[in-house]
């Protein structure tokens, strides 16, 4: 069959994206891995609105409730799926019109339209000497997920944003102390964030410092920076390493389609979230928007799903 819209990611833009589809009556198939955004690791989200804190695993599960109850015969749900290519597809079943394939490990799906909800994944510590190594080894790139396995140990975390803030704090409920690494001296998390764990008794931030080197055996032990400014170079005994230093967006599959910018995000229209390619949008971290949280996430996918209805009523 031809579905009107194939919704391509699980987590909050998706889910939205999803829940108005269905309210809507597009005929959909909703592809994802699986409901955990980012933001699923979080011990707690304070910022989701209309929810005062909210567990990031929480949150999750209550989108996915929310798509279930609203997917009825409307929304095709296809969870445990992975997208490999998304492809133009004229004529044949669609005749004179034009479509899209969507070819995934559980066969090809046909679609009027595409929205592209698949988010980010996390940045790799790449030209650290040991850092592939040690992966899985002391090396985590998953405060939430490995931290309890550090408990009363000395740890480090690698990153100046919100989320390396965020993952100090986890460990500090349990870790003997945290050092915060970061490549120069400005700090992309919130003022008050890193005001408040820098004043924690167990907690070390060190500016200016680029990991050069994980040390171990068959397990972290160590880690060695160099300052940015004089190339001195210290050596951080550690028995585990917390990675945050960003995400890159989950785009591959329509890097033939679309227009990418340089660092792979889908370029949207703003005011209605379309790509460069007729019948396909894309929303949340995926894309070039200025700013990446759930909420503008949410948004933005209920501003394509408008736009989309609008789109296939037109024709």
């Amino acid at each position: 069959m031809i579905y009107d819209l194939a919704i391509l990611g699980g987590g909050p833009a998706g889910v939205a994206a999803g829940v108005y589809a269905s309210r809507k009556r597009l005929k959909t198939i909703f592809i994802t891995k699986d409901f955990l955004g980012q933001s699923s690791v979080s011990d707690g989200i304070e910022n989701w609105i209309g929810t005062i804190k909210i567990s990031g695993a929480n949150l999750s599960k209550n989108l996915e409730a929310h798509l279930r109850a609203y997917a009825g015969d409307i929304v095709d749900i296809k969870e445990g799926v992975g997208v490999k290519n998304v492809e133009k597809a004229n004529g044949g079943e669609f005749g004179k019109d034009s479509g899209f394939k969507v070819v995934t490990e559980a066969g090809e799906f046909l679609a009027k339209t595409v929205l592209v909800t698949t988010g980010s994944h996390r940045r790799k510590l790449e030209g650290v000497k040991g850092a592939d190594v040690f992966e899985h080894k002391g090396l985590t790139y998953c405060a939430t997920c490995d931290g309890p396995l550090f408990a009363d140990q000395d740890v480090a975390v690698i990153g100046g944003g919100n989320a390396a803030f965020e993952s100090a704090a986890q460990l500090l409920a349990y870790c003997k102390s945290v050092t915060l690494l970061n490549r120069s001296e400005v700090f992309r998390a919130d003022p008050v964030t890193v005001e408040k764990l820098r004043a924690h008794p167990r907690m070390k931030i060190v500016a200016n410092a680029v990991p050069v080197e994980v040390k171990g055996e068959k397990f972290v032990s160590g880690l060695i920076y160099k300052d940015a400014k004089n190339s001195t170079s210290s050596d951080l005994a550690v028995s585990g390493i917390f990675v945050e230093i960003g995400s890159l967006p989950t785009t591959f599959f329509v890097k033939d389609v679309v227009k990418l910018n340089e660092y792979g995000n889908i370029v949207v229209d703003p005011r209605t979230q379309r790509s460069s390619t007729d019948g396909i949008w894309a929303a949340g971290d995926c894309t070039d928007g200025l700013y990446h949280q759930n909420n503008i996430a949410a948004g933005d996918a209920v501003k394509a799903l408008e736009d989309i209805y609008v789109y296939l009523h037109a024709k």
